[in-house]
C-alpha cells in the first residue's frame, strides 16, 4: 500500500516540504492507516501533523468511544488532537434535513474552522478507491446529466488549504491488510455493515459483483474520475466564455439578460452548463425539485422561432422571453404571511411555500422510517390529508404519551427558534386530527394489521 500512496500523491503533487497536515481521523480502519503512513513519512516531509476527530453523537458510548480512541493514539503517537462533540439530532430538527446531511455540514464546519484556526495547508481524509467506485456507480443509477457523474476529487480548496485524499489509491482491503501489518486495530462501525443504508446496499451486494469482471475496478474508477474532472474543468471555461459573449448579468436587479441568438451560435453542451451556471448564480441555493425538466422547458423556450413566452421555475424564478430576448427575474419573494393550509397530492407530491416537498404515495410495504418519513395504515384514515401550519391551541399525541401535549410546547422541549415554529409543516386528517409534526412527533396510530399503507416523506427546500 505505501507504493502505490506515494506515486499517488507524487503524482498529484499533494505534499509539500514543511506543510501543517491535518488528519480527519474517526478510528474506523480507512482514517487509522492514513494517520499511521503520514506520521510515517512526516520527519522525511517535515510535516507537521495534527488529528481532528468529531463525535456525531448519534451512537452513544460507540461513538464517544471511537473519540476516546483516537484520542488516545495521538498521545501515543505523539500528535497533537484536536476533538468536538456534535448535537447532530438538534441541527437535523432545526434545519429539516436527514441526519447523514447534518453530520456532513456540522463535521465539515468544524474542519474549516480548524483549517483557518491553525493556518493548516492541507486536511487529509480517508477516501479509499472503493468509496470512489461506490460513489460513481451510485452517481450513475441517479445522475441525469454529465455534470453531475463525478467521482469523489482527489483534491479541492477548504478554508484557504486543500482537501486531499491519498488513500484513493488503494482498496478496503488492502487498507485492512496494512492495519494487521502494522498492529492497528482501529474501532469498527456496526451500522457499515447493515445494507439499509443506499451506500451500504452498492457496497455490499453490487460492487463485489463489478470486482468479479475487473479486480483492478478503483484503477478504472479514478482514472475516469480524474478524467470527468478534467474535461468538466474545461467545458466550464468554455461555458463562461458563452456568458461573457451572449448574457448580461444586472447584479443590482439580481437579474440575467440574454441574448438568444448569440447563445444558440454555440454547441448545446456549452449552453447546458452555461444555462446552470445562470442558475448558480440566481439561487443562493439550487431547489431540490429543480430538474432536467426545467432544463427541457427552457431549451425548448430558446428553440422556438418567434413569440413572446414565460415560464416559472421554483421559488418565484421568472424566464421572460421577449423576441430574441431572455429575461431570468424573480417575480416577488416569498409572502410574509408564513400561514398555508393546502390538501396533500396522494399518490403525488406537494410543493410548500417555502419550496419543500411532501411525497405522498400508496404502498404494499412499511419501509424504514425517518424523522422525515411516515407510514399510515390505509384503513381507516380520514381522508383527504392536508398539510398546514400550527393553529391556536393545536395538541397530539404519540405513543407511549398519556393524554396530549401543545405544539407550543413540544417545540420548546425541542429547542425550534420561535421563528421558524410559525412555518412548520404538520400533516393532518381531514378531521383535523394530527398525525404528524414533521420531523418532531409523529400522531399516536391504531395498530391494524393492515395489506396497504401510506407513505409520505419530507424533502426540505431552500429559499
Amino acid at each position: 500500500m505505501e507504493n502505490a500512496v506515494r506515486k499517488f500523491i507524487d503524482k498529484h503533487s499533494l505534499l509539500h516540504q514543511g506543510a501543517r497536515v491535518l488528519v480527519g481521523v474517526s478510528g474506523g480502519p480507512d482514517s487509522m492507516a492514513l494517520l499511521h503512513f503520514l506520521s510515517t513519512v512526516r520527519e522525511e516531509w517535515n510535516l507537521d501533523l495534527q488529528v481532528l476527530s468529531v463525535d456525531h453523537q448519534l451512537r452513544g458510548e460507540e461513538s464517544e468511544g471511537d473519540f476516546n480512541y483516537v484520542k488516545q493514539i495521538c498521545k501515543d503517537w505523539g500528535l497533537t488532537f484536536h476533538g468536538t462533540s456534535l448535537d447532530v439530532r438538534s441541527h437535523a430538527r432545526t434545519e429539516r434535513i436527514s441526519m447523514e446531511v447534518a453530520a456532513r455540514e456540522l463535521r465539515y464546519k468544524f474542519f474549516a474552522q480548524k483549517m483557518t484556526e491553525l493556518h493548516a495547508d492541507y486536511l487529509a481524509l480517508g477516501h479509499h478507491g472503493d468509496d470512489q467506485v461506490e460513489t460513481l456507480v451510485m452517481k450513475l443509477v441517479r445522475s441525469a446529466t454529465s455534470t453531475s457523474f463525478q467521482g469523489i476529487p482527489v483534491q479541492r480548496p477548504l478554508a484557504g488549504g486543500m482537501i486531499i485524499r491519498p488513500l484513493l489509491a488503494v482498496t478496503k482491503s488492502e487498507i485492512e491488510v496494512y492495519c494487521e501489518t502494522h498492529n492497528i486495530i482501529p474501532r469498527i462501525d456496526a451500522t457499515n455493515l447493515e445494507s439499509i443504508h443506499t451506500r451500504n446496499y452498492y457496497r455490499h451486494h453490487v460492487i463485489p459483483l463489478l470486482k468479479e469482471k475487473n479486480a483492478n475496478l478503483h484503477r478504472t474508477a479514478q482514472h475516469l474520475s480524474e478524467n470527468l474532472e478534467e474535461d468538466e474543468t474545461y467545458m466550464q471555461k468554455q461555458a463562461k466564455k458563452v456568458l461573457d459573449e451572449a448574457v448580461v448579468f444586472n447584479h443590482e436587479k439580481h437579474q440575467v439578460i440574454m441574448d438568444i441568438n448569440l447563445f444558440k451560435k454555440h454547441d448545446q453542451s456549452l449552453q447546458r452548463r452555461a444555462f446552470h451556471l445562470i442558475l448558480n448564480y440566481l439561487y443562493e441555493t439550487i431547489p431540490s425539485h429543480l430538474s432536467y425538466v426545467h432544463e427541457e422547458q427552457f431549451f425548448s423556450l430558446i428553440r422556438k422561432s418567434h413569440g413572446n413566452t414565460k415560464l416559472d421555475f421554483p421559488h418565484c424564478l421568472k424566464l421572460n422571453r421577449a423576441y430574441d430576448r431572455l429575461t431570468f427575474y424573480f417575480e416577488q419573494s416569498y409572502p410574509l404571511q408564513e400561514n398555508f393550509n393546502q390538501m396533500l397530492v396522494l399518490p403525488g407530491t406537494t410543493y410548500l411555500p417555502d419550496g419543500s416537498v411532501i411525497k405522498a404515495t400508496y404502498t404494499a410495504t412499511i419501509g424504514k422510517e425517518t424523522p422525515f418519513s411516515l407510514y399510515i395504515a390505509a384503513s381507516g384514515l380520514s381522508l383527504p390529508l392536508y398539510v398546514r401550519t400550527r393553529k391556536n391551541g393545536d395538541r397530539m399525541s404519540w405513543k407511549g404519551l398519556q393524554g396530549t401535549r401543545k405544539l407550543k410546547d413540544i417545540f420548546i422541549d425541542e429547542k425550534i427558534p420561535i421563528e421558524r415554529r410559525n412555518s412548520w409543516p404538520i400533516v393532518v386528517d381531514s378531521n383535523g386530527h394530527i398525525l404528524w409534526l414533521v420531523g418532531l412527533k409523529k400522531g399516536k396510530q391504531i395498530e391494524v394489521n393492515d395489506k396497504q399503507f401510506v407513505c409520505i416523506q419530507y424533502e426540505k427546500g431552500h429559499q
